[in-house]
């Protein structure tokens, strides 16, 4: 239950640097960035410390953050837009446990008690509360069924990216591979990069050399564009190791050891643990819905630490 906590704290820090980063930098390159220096970090510890790109589990790890990382955050970023940020966020955490969950009893056989089911619905049910639009938000916003689909995706991809990660710990015990979560994070998060890479320069290879040949020939363009650069980078930094590097380590512990029917549920807090930390760096106020509905999840979270261990 340990690296699921830790899991959500750093990946509530990271959400709030990426927040800052994407404002200065775009939503889609800062992730790219973002990825890349939590790749860097999670790659010298791999070759290093750990297995690198090695062991029987190395394709479904790939394959998994491919899943993940790729497919699922491609379809978030197209859900974010026509959904907005808290609905995209609370229909993808939350539909994700429940999928998770049902794949892995499909597959792995893997069944949750009765207790532990319940405390991950109250979990999510206080997500749900919090994060909820109240009805007097405006009108619909077109292209709504869109955006559910793509959160729908989004959500589906998340729990089968968590699925093939327990899978890929099974086989690599089964082979007598001693992986560990970091480089289990390095290589599933290698999958997604490549992916978006791929993705990138498919989507933006026009904009990408407009923007360049407008970059040589403004100077003012290109100083400016510098200067979002050296403000970003702290930010950047801060997030890449935040959330690929340390929060996607501990997200893979917790999967080694634990059901994603337990794991994702506790992960789904994460929009809630971002609150004190946006009402301190970006003074935005919690409603006293979103402190009830925090309230009600972390019970929820607290019950679940005691019916995976009731007798401490």
């Amino acid at each position: 239950m340990l690296p699921a906590a830790l899991t959500t704290l750093l990946f509530s820090l990271s959400a709030i640097c990426s927040n800052r980063t994407a404002k200065l930098m775009g939503g889609i390159e800062a992730n790219f960035w973002r990825l890349s220096f939590g790749s860097l970090l999670l790659g010298i510890y791999g070759h290093t410390l750990g297995m690198g790109l090695s062991g029987a589990a190395l394709p479904i790890f790939l394959f998994s953050g491919c899943v993940g990382f790729g497919v699922g955050d491609m379809a978030l970023f197209q859900a974010l837009p026509r959904l907005g940020s808290r609905l995209s966020v609370m229909l993808t955490l939350c539909l994700s446990s429940p999928l998770a969950a049902l794949m892995e009893w499909w597959w792995l056989r893997t069944r949750l008690s009765g207790a532990e089911i319940l405390c991950g619905g109250v979990i999510l049910a206080g997500v749900a509360v919090a994060l909820a639009p109240a009805r007097r938000e405006g009108p619909v916003q077109p292209g709504l069924v869109a955006g559910w689909l793509f959160g729908a995706v989004a959500a589906f991809c998340q729990g089968a990216g968590a699925v093939l990660s327990r899978k890929a710990f099974a086989l690599a015990r089964q082979a007598g591979d001693p992986i560990d979560g970091v480089t289990a994070a390095y290589q599933r998060i290698l999958g997604g990069l490549a992916f978006g890479a791929v993705f990138l320069l498919a989507s933006k290879r026009h904009a990408l050399w407009t923007r360049l040949r407008g970059a040589i020939a403004e100077n003012g363009h290109a100083h400016s564009r510098s200067s979002s650069w050296r403000k970003a980078l702290p930010w950047m930094l801060a997030s890449g190791l935040a959330g690929p590097t340390l929060g996607v380590s501990c997200y893979q512990w917790a999967l080694k050891t634990t059901p994603t029917g337990v794991v994702l549920p506790i992960v789904a807090i994460t929009p809630l643990v971002i609150i004190p930390f946006s009402y301190r760096l970006e003074g935005e106020r919690p409603t006293k819905r979103s402190l009830a509905g925090g309230a009600l999840a972390v019970a929820g979270a607290l019950a679940l630490v005691w019916a995976k261990n009731p007798h401490g």
